[in-house]
């Protein structure tokens, strides 16, 4: 793996609170929703912005 730069540490930090956030957020959204499937749209969603997070995460610890 390449060294990752301060400014590459900090932007990969800015976006990897961006998809916690959008995680935390369509699980919020998907459980006071009505509507079954548009709740599990929005799981799925919060699925994805979920793996993403993990991914740069991942990148993140393997840069110390």
């Amino acid at each position: 793996m390449t060294n990752l730069t301060a400014k590459d540490l900090d932007v990969l930090t800015h976006v990897l609170t961006g998809e916690e956030m959008a995680c935390k957020k369509a699980r919020v959204y998907a459980n006071t929703l009505t509507d079954a499937a548009l709740a599990q749209e929005l799981q799925e969603i919060a699925l994805q912005h979920e793996q993403r997070f993990n991914a740069l995460y991942t990148i993140l610890g393997g840069a110390k």
